[in-house]
């Protein structure tokens, strides 16, 4: 089972205010995670950042767009009054026992993310995404298939619609190695356990975001989900030991 700290646990009460950041991240990590979810952008100079939002707005105390900014400015903006906004290097340089799940956020971060991964020869720390299916195509081929990647919506789309798990994994030609979607949306069930199954037959696993509620959590590990996203990374730990399926020697990484 995949423990996910999403943003490093967004909504931990410890560090509430303070998502993706470095201080969020070592939060997790000395939790016991051993696999860290964020996002990425890069600025007007081509800096990579870890970052959710395409602007500083909502969680630092600057305004404007990430790829109008240069990073000396943004350097000036301080999530939660007190954190500056991370590279992807930083994050990669602080936890190198780690694994990170990168979700692309904007089609320049690209190039910069699939030369940051070759540069650093990190095939094997990160499974990359993205909602958008032109840019992560443009990954694929820019990375060779070296790159672990979860599906795009269309490839998503293919397991849910497609009558069969061998039509689906056809259709894709087999580059995802995860469905990683949402437990629900609106009223439909997107991870069933009839999805789960197809994705099983077809060699995926199933990662499900974001997951705070221990019911839910419960519930999606009975239906043999794979991996879960969280915000509250101290929810998700004390299930997962009540259930026995959290590692005691992820603590202290």
């Amino acid at each position: 089972m995949l423990a996910f700290a999403h943003r490093g646990g967004a909504y931990h009460p410890e560090i509430e205010g303070l998502e993706n950041t470095v201080a969020a991240f070592r939060h997790a990590v000395d939790l016991g995670y051993r696999y860290l979810e964020t996002d990425v952008h890069v600025t007007s100079d081509g800096e990579l950042l870890a970052f959710h939002d395409a602007v500083l707005d909502r969680v630092t105390d600057h305004t404007g767009s990430l790829a109008t900014t240069t990073y000396a400015e943004v350097q000036r903006a301080l999530i939660g009054g007190r954190e500056r906004v991370p590279t992807l290097a930083e994050l990669f340089d602080s936890f190198p026992h780690v694994r990170f799940n990168i979700d692309i956020k904007a089609a320049p971060a690209v190039p910069v993310l699939a030369r940051f991964i070759q540069e650093r020869e990190a095939w094997d720390r990160v499974l990359v995404g993205s909602f958008d299916g032109h840019s992560l195509e443009a990954f694929r081929r820019l990375t060779d298939g070296r790159v672990a990647t979860s599906a795009h919506l269309l490839e998503v789309l293919a397991f849910l619609l497609l009558p069969s798990a061998r039509l689906a994994r056809l259709v894709t030609r087999g580059r995802p190695v995860a469905l990683q979607i949402p437990h629900r949306h609106r009223r439909v069930t997107v991870a069933s356990r009839r999805v789960v199954r197809r994705a099983h037959a077809a060699g995926l696993q199933v990662h499900v975001w974001t997951v705070d509620d221990p019911g839910e959590m419960e519930a999606l590990l009975d239906r043999g989900v794979d991996g879960l996203f969280t915000d509250r990374t101290d929810i998700l730990r004390d299930v997962l030991r009540s259930r026995g399926q959290w590692e005691e020697s992820h603590e202290g990484l």
